[in-house]
């Protein structure tokens, strides 16, 4: 007989199936991530409701099918090199990880970075970097990554990020909008002719802002 959570993993990746995930490999990093470790514990009975979820310092964790849609969209290969920028409660980070050889994330408040990294090793995700940082800036000095996706909205396209991001085929994915306004997913392709820009699907998240924190 199985077991209430068993049921809930079920309906819960059935959801994200009919929502139009179809990527397998995406479906197996979702259902292996206990989304429930990554909320906050009031959270933990509707951690697997498709819904965004606040956090501390006044982020969120957004909604799984936007995980998922977001994850799928960056098109992973497992040699692939992932910088991502909003570490938040590090669940989109431990989906990647099961994806991807090496992620690095960029937080801005440190009590975000330092809950995360707890999080990150109690499941294994063990290929994961977590910096505390000004996400903007992404990380100088490193070898271009492959994947850059951004889990905060830009009212701009980051520049400094589309100079680390890998020159033949490299893939930026990152909410884009005005804050408090309509915002959508936009993939960047880079290549040797230039950025390709593609718009995705509406959104609505946290603005992504300048600096490291002060505080928190």
């Amino acid at each position: 007989m199985r077991d209430a959570s068993d049921t809930r993993q079920m309906e819960f990746l059935l959801s994200l199936r009919r929502r139009g995930i179809g990527d397998q490999s995406v479906l197996r990093a979702m259902d292996d991530i206990p989304r429930d470790r990554f909320v906050e514990l009031e959270h933990t009975e509707i951690a697997y409701a498709d819904q965004a979820l606040p956090i501390a310092c006044g982020q969120t964790i957004s909604q799984p099918f936007v995980v998922a849609y977001m994850t799928e969209q960056l098109r992973l290969r497992p040699h692939h090199r992932v910088l991502e920028i909003g570490t938040g409660s590090g669940y989109q980070a431990a989906v990647l990880s099961r994806l991807a050889r090496e992620v690095v994330s960029v937080e801005r408040y440190r009590t975000l970075a330092e809950h995360a990294r707890e999080r990150l090793r109690a499941v294994g995700a063990n290929n994961i970097e977590v910096i505390t940082g000004d996400g903007m800036e992404g990380v100088p000095g490193r070898v271009a990554f492959d994947r850059i996706i951004v889990t905060a909205a830009a009212e701009a396209v980051p520049q400094t990020l589309i100079g680390q991001l890998a020159d033949d085929g490299g893939v930026m994915l990152l909410p884009l909008g005005p804050h408090g306004g309509p915002q959508r997913i936009v993939r960047l392709t880079k290549t040797k002719d230039g950025v390709a820009q593609e718009e995705l699907i509406a959104v609505r998240f946290v603005p992504l802002l300048p600096g490291r924190a002060r505080e928190l």
